[in-house]
């Protein structure tokens, strides 16, 4: 069980998140027609603001914004049509919510309108190694940042260890942020669960979560819907996947992720106010036995 760090992520705006007491849901809002959970379900700005406050309703702390879908296999949409499915939508919950708004994207030119649009984090699932722009971006903006590990791309140079090669690529991507001022208490890291993995790859990144602490930085974990929790479970429709993803929050939890990147909001958030709670028993008691 992990053991208690206070944080405070600063993200933009001026605005930070308190790290620690608690865990905190990021809800996914898929602005594209081939997700492949919900694609199309949220296509107009309309469906997807509806959706993303119903999700603040639920008890989501981010809202987390995507124009283009990182499914194994999905066309790669041009910049233009990316930004014209974020960036009304972005727009239109900075005027209706007070929930931190993330922009899912690599590019550096889609997080830089983002920004300016009203969004407060950058959430890049190349670990700002394909646009290192990005982390210009983020720094100028000063904008929360999510870096995730992915091994997409990356087969030659792949470690073995499974936790060695979250560390060896995301040091890389760490050097990228040092280097472009982003300041550290900005920086989520994400170990990226389903992104050129297999189920085994998975399996072991949750058993051996907790050593990812040693890279010293938050962490935030997408798990939701994910292939692995249907090789697990043996669902192989992605929406009947929320109870086991519900139980991947609560064991990740008290393996001590911070952010949970999740489709359903309400079971998550029974899942992760139970994980809370045996936390906060955990942590009193070794403060009664301390004194």
């Amino acid at each position: 069980m992990t053991s208690r760090r206070n944080r405070s992520w600063h993200v933009g705006r001026g605005r930070t998140l308190e790290l620690g007491p608690t865990g905190h849901i990021m809800a996914i809002i898929n602005v594209t027609p081939d997700s492949f959970s919900d694609g199309g379900r949220y296509g107009s700005v309309d469906a997807a603001v509806a959706h993303a406050l119903a999700c603040v309703r639920d008890g989501a702390a981010i809202l987390d914004i995507g124009g283009e879908s990182t499914r194994p296999g999905a066309a790669e949409v041009m910049a233009a049509e990316e930004q014209g499915r974020v960036l009304p939508v972005i727009e239109r919950l900075a005027a209706e919510t007070d929930a931190l708004i993330s922009i899912d994207t690599y590019r550096a030119e889609t997080a830089r309108l983002a920004m300016a649009a009203g969004a407060h984090i950058i959430n890049d699932v190349h670990g700002l190694q394909r646009e290192p722009e990005i982390a210009t971006v983020a720094a100028a903006t000063g904008a929360g940042i999510c870096i995730m590990h992915t091994g997409r791309g990356r087969e030659q140079e792949k470690r073995a260890d499974r936790i060695a090669d979250q560390e060896f690529f995301l040091t890389k991507s760490l050097e990228i942020a040092r280097a472009a001022g982003i300041p550290e208490e900005a920086i989520v890291l994400d170990p990226g669960f389903g992104f050129a993995k297999n189920r085994d790859d998975d399996m072991e990144l949750m058993a051996r979560f907790a050593e990812l602490h040693r890279l010293g930085f938050p962490l935030l974990v997408g798990t939701s819907r994910k292939r692995f929790i249907g090789a697990g479970t043996g669902r192989d429709k992605p929406e009947e996947r929320d109870v086991a993803t519900a139980a991947t929050t609560a064991i990740l939890r008290l393996a001590g992720a911070a952010i949970f990147r999740v489709h359903n909001v309400a079971a998550n958030r029974d899942a992760l106010a139970m994980a809370d709670a045996v936390l906060a028993a955990a942590w009193a008691h070794e403060e009664k036995g301390n004194t």
